[in-house]
């Protein structure tokens, strides 16, 4: 019986590490993804705990369920431009509220946009003195960049914001987290919020599958390179 002979080439050698080594960082950043991502969901899940004031310790981390007293600016609201729901194209409503501790953004939720871009939603709300619960979030992100399409007059429409530009629209320090409306609060409108992105089960399975692919490269690569003595390829 003749033993096989590794008979690799120092090109395919180098090719297959390098792939296997592409291969398994991959792999390795969904796994860690993953992890961030149950940190994430567990973070929204504790968010339907008692509410803690807003500001102290623990009211800013995101997710975290927070109330604030304050009054809307309703004359000064940001749309957010093309955010769908079900399917449909609307707005989600950003509200200024006045605290003492300054200005924060109140996503009060989507609302299908009109027919006509020259037409508005009911965004009428009351400046009366009031209670707002809801969880700490960040700004929406676009997948891709988008130009911000802030124009002029009020309600202002914008194209996913960043901080830079929602605070030279309203010529303030508005503060850099939103607080999502909690469903059960009145002057809202669709409130069907969920953490953001894949869930980490998604994440995961990526990650197998990534890992998966650098050990079938290594098999083969061995496979291939295995020979019997005097046998050509």
């Amino acid at each position: 019986m003749r033993l096989r002979q590794f008979t690799a080439g120092l090109w395919s050698t180098v090719l297959t590490v390098v792939g296997v080594v592409i291969l398994a960082s991959l792999g390795t950043w969904q796994r860690h993804r993953g992890v961030e991502k149950q940190a994430l969901f567990a973070a929204f899940a504790r968010g339907d705990s008692p509410a803690v004031p807003y500001g102290a310790a623990g009211g800013q981390d995101r997710y975290s369920h927070v109330r604030v007293e304050g009054r809307y600016v309703p004359a000064r609201q940001l749309l957010l431009d093309n955010m769908t729901h079900d399917g449909h194209v609307g707005y989600r409503v950003l509200t200024p509220l006045r605290t003492t501790l300054g200005t924060v953004l109140v996503d009060r939720g989507w609302v299908p946009a009109p027919p006509r871009r020259d037409q508005w939603p009911d965004l009428a709300v009351s400046d009366e003195l009031r209670t707002v619960t809801g969880r700490i979030d960040q700004l929406p992100r676009a997948g891709i960049n988008l130009a911000a399409s802030d124009g002029a007059g009020w309600p202002r429409r914008l194209s996913y914001p960043d901080l830079v530009t929602v605070r030279r629209v309203y010529g303030e320090a508005v503060d850099p987290a939103i607080i999502l409306l909690d469903a059960s609060a009145t002057d809202g409108y669709v409130r069907d919020w969920k953490p953001g992105g894949l869930p980490p089960e998604r994440h995961f399975g990526y990650a197998v599958q990534w890992y998966g692919l650098a050990l079938a490269l290594a098999v083969i690569y061995v496979v291939v390179n295995l020979k019997r003595p005097g046998k050509t390829s």
